[in-house]
């Protein structure tokens, strides 16, 4: 409530991200805190899907011209940057007194021009009538014995009276002192507003600070054992993590469960895990990709030949996204590399994690496409089916093309992040018939 906008609203605490969003949606900059993944997980969410209002810049074409039109002044020729330092163009309640009725002296250049209109007319309805009416003498309703003539003349008396007035009015109100309402900026009905671009970021380990005894500050940062250390570092808690829930493949009944698994002093290789298939004890090197960033191809590729210069069966990648050109890679010489996808809920809290502890690291199967040369020398995609994890039962379930409910394309990838630019639900009558059945629930058409 005190700040103007592009002001930086500080708001150490976040919660459920109230502040954030009513800074976002009062054109106030903002940085929000917490400590609980949880709650900027929730912020996160209430911020991008909210729709605001585009309020009208005053540094802008479109705010000129409407401060113009609010103050009945020329609009101003200043260029308009757009510069949101300058504030909206808001609502204002005007303070009326006689002394500024007084020193308008635009009342009296519209009593003239209107005057030019009415005193036809008033001389020409005493002429019908045989009067000799003023005009607060005029009354306001007609009688029945009036011919039509004066009836008409009067109702266009009447009319031109009450604009006259009306226009008097706005002048008062435009010229007297105002009180400018900063809660009540005009908003251009023909824009939606989303979120600007922000960021989130962490600092990990988390510091938190105690107290002893004696109230002094216990710092665990001092701690500097190798143990204390290590359970500190993103790679040890995924590989935490990794032994209890293991690594769910295509079929519920092919779950790779660890027996062992221990740090290994690798470049890419970070940990070795065992495992057993069938009676046979296996070997798995484990590659982990960054907490935030995409696996590149070029890691698995040095991630595998380092698994298999060690004597490793297998290579297990772990990663929360992977680029495009790794989908084809899948084994360098004789060494498997599988692709498993890390749950979201790894970022969240310890409480959020252990409740889906079967399904954090899931190796999903990709669509089977086929690529058809065009004659103009494009290409056309021809997708022959999907394999889709159920996480309820712990299964790929593969289906074909009638199975997709929608799909997405990025029509500028930029080989990091997926972009969805044009999104198309399948169904000839009910597009999204498809959709409600997947996700059992009510679509709104509308959004």
């Amino acid at each position: 409530m005190t700040t103007d906008p592009g002001d930086l609203v500080l708001d150490p605490t976040c919660g459920s991200g109230t502040t954030a969003y009513v800074a976002e949606q009062w054109g106030r900059r903002w940085i929000t805190i917490d400590t609980s993944r949880v709650a900027l997980a929730l912020a996160r969410a209430r911020l991008m899907g909210a729709r605001y209002p585009a309020y009208l810049l005053a540094d802008s074409r479109e705010g000129q011209i409407k401060e113009a039109e609010i103050t009945r002044t020329t609009p101003s020729t200043q260029p308009a940057q757009g510069n949101i330092r300058h504030g909206f163009v808001y609502e204002r309640v005007p303070h009326i007194t006689l002394k500024s009725i007084a020193n308008n002296a635009e009342i009296d250049v519209i009593w003239e021009k209107w005057q030019a209109k009415l005193e036809p007319l008033r001389e020409q309805l005493n002429t019908a009538l045989n009067q000799t009416w003023q005009e607060w003498e005029i009354p306001r309703s007609t009688d029945d014995s009036w011919p039509d003539a004066a009836k008409k003349l009067h109702a266009d008396w009447w009319q031109a009276r009450i604009a006259r007035q009306q226009e008097i009015d706005k002048s008062i109100a435009a010229k007297a002192e105002f009180e400018t309402l900063y809660d009540k900026p005009y908003a251009d009905s023909k824009k939606v507003r989303v979120a600007g671009p922000f960021t989130v970021e962490s600092l990990s380990p988390h510091r938190v600070l105690g107290v002893d005894e004696n109230g002094r500050w216990i710092d665990p940062l001092k701690e500097n054992t190798a143990d204390y250390q290590a359970k500190q570092s993103f790679p040890q808690m995924v590989l935490e993590n990794l032994k209890a829930a293991g690594v769910q493949q295509a079929h519920k009944e092919d779950r790779i469960a660890f027996t062992a698994l221990t740090p290994w002093p690798g470049d890419r290789v970070c940990a070795e895990g065992r495992y057993r298939e069938g009676e046979t004890e296996k070997r798995a090197a484990l590659f982990i990709g960054p907490e935030f960033g995409t696996v590149q191809r070029i890691d698995l590729v040095a991630a595998a030949r380092e698994a298999g210069d060690a004597g490793f069966d297998v290579l297990i990648a772990c990663a929360f996204n992977y680029e495009a050109h790794t989908t084809e890679f899948s084994k360098l010489g004789r060494i498997p590399v599988l692709k498993a996808r890390m749950n979201a809920d790894l970022h969240m809290a310890e409480d959020l994690k252990n409740t889906g502890k079967g399904n954090l690291f899931v190796i999903f199967g990709e669509p089977d496409i086929a690529l058809l040369p065009e004659p103009d020398g494009q290409l056309r995609v021809k997708v022959n089916g999907v394999d889709v994890f159920k996480p309820q039962t712990g299964e790929v379930v593969s289906d074909g093309p009638d199975g997709i409910a929608c799909w997405f394309i990025d029509t500028d990838y930029n080989e990091e992040s997926f972009f969805v630019r044009h999104a198309y639900f399948l169904g000839a009558n009910d597009p999204y018939s498809a959709l409600k059945t997947t996700l059992k629930a009510e679509i709104n058409a509308e959004a």
